[in-house]
C-alpha cells in the first residue's frame, strides 16, 4: 500500500513540545496511511530521546549538524515516497483530524498546489500566522513609514496581515507558513523543494512565491485546525529579529532585481530605523528598554543581514549565522510588524 502522506518535523532542542506533537498526530491519525519523519538539527537536550523512547515508529534522520529549517525539510522529504509531505512544526498539536482534511482536499482540488490550515492558540483564540500577504513594495513602504503599525491589521495599510480575516473560509493568500504546510510529491519536486539558502525564516515566504509563479494558488483550509504555540522555541528577541530580517533581505535579493530590489532594501532599513528612534523615545518615557536594545542591535548588524543568508548556510553547512546564539528551528510570523 502507497503512503498517503509523509509528515516531516525538523525538531532543535524540542523536548518540551515534541511529545505532544507526536501523539496528536498519531492520536489524529483517522482513515491515512501515514509515516513520520524528524529531523534532528544536533539538538542539546533530551529531543533525540524522547522520539526515540516513546514513539520508535517514527523515522528519525540524525545529520550530526545543525542544517538549518529549509535544508532539514529537504533531507526530510528524501527519505519518503508518499504522494503529499505535510510540514508541521514539533510546537504544534493536531486538532480534529487535521492532516486528513487537508489531504483530503488537495485530492478534491489539486489546482491549489500548496495547503495550509487554521492556526489556534492554546485557549482556542485564532493564532493568525498559519498565513500572511505576500510581501511588495506598499507593504514594505507601509514598514518604512509605520503606518502598518497605526493600523494593525487593515488590509490597506497591513496588507501582510491579510486583514481581519479569522482565517475561516477558503481563501487563497499569499504566503502559506511552514508550521503546517501542505504539497504533493509532484509540487514539491516541479518547485524544488525548499530554497537551501534560507537557514531560518523566509523560506516558506520563497516557497510560496514560486507556487505562484507556478501556476499555482495557495490555499487555506479552515477545517484543518491545529493550535500551534508560537515562540515556545524561539531564540531571544534579538536574535530572532536578526535572523528574520536577514531572511527578508534574502527574499527580496533573490526575487526582485534593478530599483524595485534597492528600493526594497532601503524601506527594511528605513523601517529598522524608525524603530530604533521609536523605543529610544518610549524608553526615555517609561518600560522599553528590551525593545530599544533589540532594535538597536538590528541597526548596528545592518551591514550583516541586509546581504541576506551566505551561501555557506546552504545544504550540509555546519556552520551557524554570526548573529548571536545558535538558532531554533520554528516559524512564526514573517510579515513585518
Amino acid at each position: 500500500m502507497s503512503t498517503d502522506v509523509a509528515i516531516l518535523i525538523v525538531t532543535y532542542n524540542s523536548e518540551h513540545q515534541i511529545e505532544a506533537c507526536l501523539q496528536s498526530v498519531f492520536d489524529q491519525q483517522g482513515g491515512l496511511n501515514q509515516e513520520v519523519i524528524v529531523l534532528d538539527n544536533n539538538s542539546a537536550d533530551q529531543t533525540v530521546s524522547v522520539v526515540r523512547a516513546k514513539f520508535p515508529h517514527v523515522k528519525l534522520v540524525l545529520p550530526g549538524c545543525n542544517l538549518g529549517f529549509a535544508a532539514g525539510v529537504n533531507r526530510a522529504a528524501q527519505q519518503s515516497n508518499a504522494d503529499y509531505f505535510l510540514l508541521l512544526n514539533p510546537d504544534t498539536v493536531v486538532l480534529d483530524h487535521a492532516i486528513a482534511t487537508v489531504v483530503e482536499f488537495a485530492r478534491n482540488h489539486p489546482h491549489y498546489g500548496l495547503y495550509g490550515g487554521q492556526t489556534l492558540r492554546p485557549d482556542g483564540s485564532l493564532e493568525p500566522s498559519s498565513c500572511w500577504g505576500m510581501p511588495s513594495l506598499w507593504s514594505l513602504a507601509m514598514f518604512a513609514t509605520g503606518l502598518n503599525m497605526v493600523a494593525r491589521r487593515n488590509r490597506i495599510l497591513d496588507p501582510e496581515s491579510l486583514g481581519k480575516w479569522p482565517r475561516d473560509t477558503v481563501r487563497e493568500v499569499g504566503v502559506i507558513t511552514g508550521c503546517f504546510l501542505l504539497a504533493s510529491r509532484q509540487v514539491w519536486t516541479k518547485l524544488g523543494g525548499m530554497d537551501e539558502r534560507y537557514f531560518l525564516y523566509g523560506e516558506d515566504t520563497d516557497f510560496s512565491k514560486r507556487a505562484h509563479r507556478a501556476g499555482f494558488h495557495p490555499v487555506i483550509v479552515p477545517t484543518a485546525r491545529i493550535v500551534h504555540e508560537v515562540g515556545q522555541s524561539s531564540a531571544t528577541p534579538t536574535h530572532k529579529k536578526l535572523m528574520l530580517f536577514r531572511g527578508k533581505a534574502c527574499f527580496f535579493r533573490t526575487h526582485y532585481t534593478g530599483a524595485k530590489r534597492q528600493f526594497a532594501l532601503f524601506f527594511l532599513l528605513a523601517g529598522v530605523a524608525l524603530r530604533v528612534m521609536l523605543s529610544a523615545v518610549r524608553f526615555s518615557f517609561g518600560p522599553g528598554k528590551r525593545s530599544s536594545s533589540d532594535w538597536l542591535a538590528v541597526w548596528h548588524q545592518r551591514h550583516q543581514w541586509i546581504q541576506g543568508f551566505p551561501a555557506s548556510l546552504s545544504a550540509g553547512a555546519t556552520s551557524k549565522p554570526a548573529l548571536g546564539s545558535s538558532p531554533t528551528l520554528v516559524s512564526e510570523r514573517s510579515s513585518l510588524d
